[in-house]
């Protein structure tokens, strides 16, 4: 294949008549085609690694070669990509968890030879179904195997996925001589290396400059919340076209999307849960949202990294973080989304106060402890009929998302210390022992990521070049027109009182939903008597109220100091006064408060809900009491722990209350809801009315 033939296919499939190969691309398509030899390709976002795979394999099927194979992370990616793909004539189809009535009918056509391309997630190669029934019969017919975002093999990259490694496994079993493509736009020197000893022999590696030139940055230390969303609600109306505004979690997200749609702004939240009542399935209402904003009906999403890896709109006016993420690998990669194709787009980077807790939160949750890792194979090795993961969590106290990454980091060893039967994990007779000093190496690693990130929001130095050089660039030079090499804020940090009172009056109206329990883990409470079952609904609490995030501007502030000044001020209980009589509709008939006991600091929440009862001008009972002490809950990582701890530990004494009358029961810091649920579920079998629960603080992180 020549070039001048590969480049008719370009200008075919740009439609675009004067379209040439940009530095690199025929150099890739070069190596894979006529060399069929291992490429990897470091090259900057919007650089055009998806048109190497899909011309390298229209080449490859037209000169007879088998279907490709192409693993991408995401969803979203695969549906841009699909498009695409389309686009050169060729005959795409994906399979993933949400399109598995289709599986038969792609695995028929697969074996008719009448698919050109197959997008897959790395998930599905843990899926043992896919892999004995539509993986393993075209394995040898494969033309071409692609590896996106290739930085997610390395544990030494910002972003690794256990599930990549299988990867591996699958490379083992294709010929010598079959083409591989990686890619990736965010791997430094390390990375690289990873990735190539792990993509074996005959690996060629080219590797681009990394700076946007149509990119115009700048990074600000905001100092709350509230001035953050004014920020957001001042300016966006300003910035180009459409764009995307990334928040570190979900509750952020859909904060931030509803206060910008209050301010008159054409905003919707983007998550790996968002549904719509006409979308019940995400995918299907993800997948809405993104064909709007990718029609300019939208002004922007709001959206955590599930909108991320491959998500293509050439024309996107902006990227804001309202947060700041991890690592500039992590910040390179999304605010590249914007400018492909444009001139000039912005990527503006807001850090708030608590961007430190949350990102600690991550890296201290990234490994789970070696004792509760060996604990896990402990169980496995005693349980001679294996263990679901919901029996695992009954053993081990680790949240389901931690056992969910320690499973598939062991799972993905070799050889491989546990192994999945059905539903079932087993224990292995092959031996594991936890590379500690990896661990704390790559722990290390994350803490200087994120110094790195604060040296880029305060640095002096071109914006650009610090994000390029940061990913092993050594050649990038200052771009000309960040908000340093200007010399000026490219967007001012000033926002209007007017924006920011209404910022500030949200942020104390924000309240959260507290959604009732409906089933107790299985043998989680012995004492009590309860079985694993659904609670039936007489002994369910009502749906409840979350005043405030724990430590945010306004009420999260007032209810951390409270915690250690051992005292709630007072106007915290107006809070909650105004958003039970103002806002809290269903719960304004209830006749009476109560709250949740406490032996290490028995006046603490006592106190402040006498105070609310007041307030209310309803009668306080202190109807609960506490029989025992217990390890804290916040220290109780999964619902079965966090309700073992509680079991026993409650009893209901009516006293003098007026028991049949609907009931505020009252909490100050709530991570889980489980404490809440169980003494409502003691209330009403003692008897009682309906129990609204309510808490000052949510700690968990979401």
């Amino acid at each position: 294949m020549s070039r001048a033939t590969a480049e008719a296919l370009l200008r075919q499939a740009a439609a675009t008549p004067e379209i040439t190969f940009r530095d690199g691309q025929w150099e890739a398509i070069d190596c894979l085609v006529n060399r069929r030899h291992r490429a990897l390709v470091v090259q900057r976002t919007g650089w055009g690694k998806s048109m190497v795979y899909f011309l390298s394999a229209k080449i490859l099927r037209d000169q007879g070669a088998g279907p490709a194979l192409i693993v991408s992370p995401l969803l979203a990616l695969m549906r841009n990509q699909i498009e695409a793909a389309q686009r050169l004539g060729l005959r795409p189809a994906t399979i993933n968890s949400g399109n598995k009535e289709d599986w038969h009918r792609v695995r028929a056509e697969l074996l008719a030879n009448q698919i050109d391309l197959l997008l897959i997630s790395p998930e599905r190669l843990a899926n043992d179904e896919f892999v004995t029934e539509i993986l393993l019969p075209v394995a040898g017919r494969i033309g071409l195997l692609v590896v996106d975002e290739a930085h997610c093999i390395s544990d030494w990259g910002h972003d690794f996925r256990p599930d990549y490694r299988r990867i591996v496994g699958v490379l083992r079993q294709l010929p010598d001589n079959i083409a591989v493509l990686a890619t990736t736009a965010t791997a430094n020197t390390r990375v690289v290396a990873d990735v190539e000893a792990q993509l074996g022999p005959r690996i060629e590696t080219q590797r681009g400059p990394l700076a946007r030139e149509t990119l115009a940055l700048q990074a600000m230390r905001l100092p709350n919340a509230a001035v953050r969303l004014a920020w957001l609600a001042d300016y966006l109306p300003q910035l180009p076209g459409s764009g995307i505004v990334y928040t570190l979690t979900v509750a952020d997200a859909q904060r931030v999307a509803g206060w910008l749609k209050a301010n008159g702004i054409a905003a919707e939240a983007y998550h790996s849960g968002a549904t719509s009542g006409d979308a019940p399935e995400t995918n299907v209402h993800r997948e809405r949202l993104e064909q709007k904003l990718l029609a300019n009906e939208l002004k922007c999403l709001v959206a955590t990294t599930a909108l991320g890896m491959g998500f293509d709109k050439p024309d996107l006016g902006f990227v804001i973080h309202y947060q700041a993420p991890g690592s500039v690998v992590h910040y390179y990669q999304q605010v590249g989304r914007a400018g492909r194709a444009i001139d000039y787009a912005y990527g503006i980077l807001l850090s708030g106060r608590e961007d430190d807790d949350i990102h600690a939160y991550f890296r201290n949750t990234a490994f789970p402890p070696e004792p509760q890792i060996n604990e896990i194979l402990v169980a496995l090795e005693e349980s001679e009929n294996g263990m679901t993961l919901r029996q695992i969590e009954g053993t081990v106290n680790l949240r389901h998302g931690q056992i969910e990454k320690v499973l598939k980091i062991l799972a993905v060893e070799e050889p491989a210390p546990i192994v999945k039967d059905g539903s079932k994990w087993f224990r292995t007779p092959n031996a594991w022992r936890i590379d500690r000093e990896r661990i704390a190496h790559l722990t290390h690693q994350r803490m200087q990521e994120w110094a790195q990130m604060q040296a880029y929001i305060d640095g002096p130095d071109c914006l650009m070049q610090f994000l390029a050089r940061a990913l092993d660039d050594l050649l990038a030079k200052p771009c000309g027109h960040c908000t340093h090499c200007v010399g000026r804020l490219l967007v001012s940090d000033v926002v209007r009182s007017a924006t920011l009172a209404a910022a500030q009056r949200l942020l104390r109206r924000s309240e959260s939903p507290l959604e009732p329990k409906k089933m107790f883990p299985s043998g989680a409470f012995p004492r009590y008597g309860w079985s694993g079952a659904r609670i039936t609904p007489e002994y369910q609490a009502e749906a409840g109220r979350i005043l405030a995030r724990w430590g945010e501007v306004g009420w999260g502030e007032m209810v951390r100091e409270g915690k250690v000044a051992g005292r709630f001020p007072d106007e915290l209980v107006s809070g909650a006064a105004e958003m039970l009589r103002e806002r809290w509709h269903e719960a304004r008939n209830v006749g009476w408060v109560t709250c949740v006991p406490s032996l290490r600091h028995p006046d603490l929440v006592p106190d402040f809900a006498r105070r609310l009862a007041a307030a209310l001008g309803l009668p306080f009972h202190a109807v609960v009491g506490k029989l025992r002490e217990t390890e804290p809950q916040k220290g109780m990582e999964n619902r079965y722990h966090q309700c073992r701890n509680l079991d026993g530990v409650f009893a209901v004494a009516a006293g003098g209350a007026p028991f049949a009358e609907p009931m505020l029961l009252v909490d100050d810091v709530t991570a889980s809801g489980w404490t809440l649920a169980v003494i409502a579920t003691l209330l009403r079998r003692a008897g009682s009315g309906r129990v609204y629960p309510s808490a000052l603080a949510n700690a968990g992180v979401d």
